[in-house]
């Protein structure tokens, strides 16, 4: 069993004493380290007992429970791989991660089975019977692969990115341990999905390394629900994006947030920017600090992030161990980028490069796509526009294909985001391009309750970002919104917004 996660975990529960402390809280239950792994080893038996094998994959759509970590450890158990899918995720969606990974089993709600018509289908309740015989963990190495999870697809299809055995102790180890200081005594509550990389880390894996406890909701995000799960196992750290922390600070004062949330010692942001304005308004209400960072998909969770002794605001913080980062101004030469670009001066501003030992193996069957962004000595090209201070914070200035040309220039959205959510009341802001080449850029805003949508409340924005932006980056026009669409791990989906007013909504005005 050396280097298999799954067995490494459970031993260490054991080494540590763990083993009879609550780990998840799950609506009014609270299960133990060993219950887990018991539910664990079960698990991977009944998934032999479908003929699952070392090298298999198996697909998991599961909501956050025991169930769905019992499926997820008991696959690696088998020396497996788990492809992590959300089961709120459409139908068009599983079908493409179906024939992309080619499962041997899945393993979903009963509802979504007959999404998976071509492989063995397993229930969570499934994984809880009593197998004729259970299988021992499989000895695989620490590089072995263990799981994948997909790209949010906002900029093409998803891929599916292998991530090792290993890989989750390394990304502990930075966020959990070197940014946060994470102990048994802490309690873990995350909106971000375990499906997700930001929620697998939060909700999964930093509580079964340091003997803390998560709270597992398998209920869709709510600002009430939040507020409930808050008040009932009173969470010290607190993991989500700027929308739902937006959503919480803005809550009907009816809604006790700030007692809710009383417990915690530090939030956690990450998937979007952070506007200075909402982080400040974060702070005033939970009473703690929040904590901007970036990770990705393809590194596995967080490696650039503030943290609770070292923080700046508007900032995404400093690299952490053991990660190393550069800065690459790149040249572009015939419209293609070299293999290789000069490294940035110090403040300016470049294409950000990431190294480490979590960064992943490949996109799952896609050579080519990984060879775009996977440097064969390990360099792994973000997409994102960032500068380095001289004191070792990383600033955004967005991602590269999120930029528009205007008036021949190339402009970074979010140089205009932060401008328009300077405007008090203004909690969420998007930009993009016109419609047509030529037309000036359109924005989109999400209100507080404390502001009504008019066109004068428009004119007053436009006229904010003429007094501080040069004219070409001026909005030609402000939409307000209730929300703005997104991926289901909390990006911004711009292509829907770039296709003009009222594009990808339903009759009822809902985003499909």
């Amino acid at each position: 069993m050396e280097g298999n996660l799954a067995s490494t975990l459970a031993v260490r529960a054991d080494t540590y004493g763990w083993s009879d402390r609550p780990l998840f809280y799950a609506d009014d239950t609270a299960i133990s380290h060993r219950k887990v792994h018991d539910a664990v080893t079960r698990a991977s038996g009944v998934l032999h007992a479908a003929g699952v094998r070392r090298g298999h994959r198996v697909l998991i759509a599961l909501p956050d429970s025991v169930g769905f970590v019992a499926a997820f450890l008991g696959t690696l158990r088998l020396g497996a791989v788990a492809v992590l899918t959300g089961p709120e995720q459409s139908a068009a969606e599983h079908a493409y991660f179906l024939a992309d990974s080619a499962p041997q089993a899945a393993v979903c709600v009963p509802e979504l089975a007959p999404r998976f018509p071509s492989v063995h289908v397993l229930t969570a309740d499934d994984l809880t019977d009593e197998p004729a015989a259970l299988p021992e963990a499989a000895e695989v190495e620490p590089d072995a692969p263990a799981y994948v999870q997909y790209t949010s697809g906002t900029t093409g299809k998803p891929k599916g990115a292998v991530h090792r055995h290993a890989d989750a102790e390394v990304y502990f180890e930075a966020l959990g341990v070197g940014a946060l200081g994470i102990t048994h005594e802490d309690v873990v509550f995350s909106l971000s999905k375990a499906c997700y990389p930001f929620g697998l880390g939060a909700s999964v894996f930093f509580p079964m390394l340091s003997g803390a406890s998560s709270v597992l909701w398998s209920g869709p995000p709510g600002v009430v629900g939040a507020v409930e799960q808050a008040r009932a196992h009173r969470p010290t750290l607190f993991f989500t994006v700027p929308t739902w922390y937006a959503r919480l600070a803005g809550a009907d004062p009816a809604v006790p947030v700030r007692a809710a949330f009383s417990s915690l010692r530090a939030a956690v942001s990450a998937g979007e920017p952070l506007l200075p304005s909402l982080a400040d308004r974060i702070e005033e209400v939970f009473g703690c600090p929040v904590l901007d960072g970036l990770g990705s998909t393809e590194v596995g969770h967080t490696f650039v992030s503030n943290t609770v002794s070292r923080r700046r605001r508007g900032a995404l913080g400093v690299v952490l161990d053991p990660y190393e980062i550069e800065v690459r101004a790149e040249e572009h030469a015939n419209g293609a980028l070299p293999p290789y670009a000069r490294t940035a001066a110090p403040g300016e501003q470049g294409i950000l490069y990431v190294r480490g030992p979590s960064v992943m193996t490949e996109y799952l069957g896609k050579p080519d796509k990984t060879a775009e962004v996977l440097a064969p000595d390990g360099w792994l090209r973000t997409g994102d526009l960032v500068h380095a201070d001289e004191d070792g914070f990383v600033h955004h200035h967005g991602r590269v294909l999120d930029q528009v040309t205007v008036s021949g220039e190339r402009v970074s959205p979010l140089e205009i985001e932060r401008v328009l959510g300077q405007y008090p009341g203004v909690v969420e802001v998007a930009v993009v391009g016109g419609t047509v080449p030529g037309e000036p850029l359109q924005a989109f805003a999400v209100l507080d309750t404390e502001l009504t949508p008019s066109d004068g409340l428009e004119r007053e924005l436009i006229s904010l970002a003429r007094a501080r932006l040069p004219e070409h980056k001026v909005p030609g026009s402000v939409t307000f919104m209730v929300e703005l669409p997104r991926s289901g791990s909390g990006k911004v989906r711009r292509e829907i917004l770039g296709r003009g007013p009222g594009a990808g909504r339903d009759e009822d005005g809902s985003f499909r």
